[in-house]
């Protein structure tokens, strides 16, 4: 009698990263309507970026926290499950969040009752649907660059990643973690501010597009290098889960991907 396929191992390692992985790529899109000062945040003097003619504090979305997880989660997939795995995944986690802001534009359609509108105004919210409508209801041009630079810095990441697999073999996994981040995060940092900013109605110049998305992109990389160390953990405990041989199966069946 033939096993079952959830009593493979890596079966059910994949569904394990593949669930984490969509679940922070549509909760980093949710909680990015929140812009947060980093300097406030950790309770330190404003600082001040001053880049091509423009200058600002160090503010982002409340994305940033999720998704140099993302990066790890897809360097992992990456590693032992191949091209594949992580196209497989990134397409899952587009269609999810498609899926999650149409459910969220349907709820805001839909009459709230009386009651409801100020359930919260003894908390200083004097219209519930209203803040529900703002959190919620992002702007279109912010979804379509949020959706179209995920995609695309995924597809990049997974190209590059393998490229540099080929030239370091098994050695120096942090180069290709970091490596294939550093490409498709500049993609990705450029992309969605161009699409959401620029190309959107509030038409940023061309000034303030270039340095906001230099800043992000910064803080993304220090972030992405900050994890390396969760990356080799990752592949540590799944070595531990799998046994040598079988982990050593997989990173070779995805190098030949």
């Amino acid at each position: 009698m033939s096993a079952h396929l959830l009593d493979d191992r890596a079966t059910r390692l994949f569904i394990a990263l593949a669930a984490f992985f969509c679940v922070n790529a549509v909760l980093a899109e949710f909680i990015g309507v929140k812009i947060f000062s980093l300097e406030g945040t950790l309770g330190i003097d404003p600082l001040q970026w001053n880049l091509f003619g423009q200058s600002g504090g160090l503010s982002f979305t409340a994305g940033t926290l999720l998704w140099p997880i993302v990066f790890v989660f897809t360097d992992v997939i990456n590693e032992y499950f191949g091209r594949r795995g992580v196209r497989l995944i990134s397409w899952i986690a587009v269609a999810l969040i498609v899926y999650g802001f149409c459910f969220a534009f349907a709820a805001i359609a839909l009459a709230p009752a009386d009651w409801w509108v100020t359930a919260v105004r003894h908390q200083g919210v004097p219209d519930y649907q209203a803040a529900f409508a703002a959190i919620f209801g992002q702007g279109m041009w912010t979804i379509a660059g949020s959706v179209v630079a995920f995609l695309v810095g995924q597809l990049v990441d997974v190209a590059v990643f393998h490229r540099i697999r080929r030239a370091t073999g098994e050695r120096m996994v942090w180069l290709r973690a970091t490596g294939s981040t550093a490409v498709s995060q500049l993609i990705d940092s450029f992309v969605v501010i161009w699409i959401a900013f620029v190309l959107g109605p509030q038409q940023w110049p061309t000034s303030l597009f270039l340095a906001v998305s230099s800043v992000n992109y910064g803080y993304k990389m220090l972030a992405a290098i900050a994890l390396i160390p969760l990356l080799y953990l990752m592949r540590r405990a799944i070595r531990g889960y799998l046994g040598e041989a079988r982990a050593a199966e997989l990173r070779a069946q995805a190098a030949q991907d």
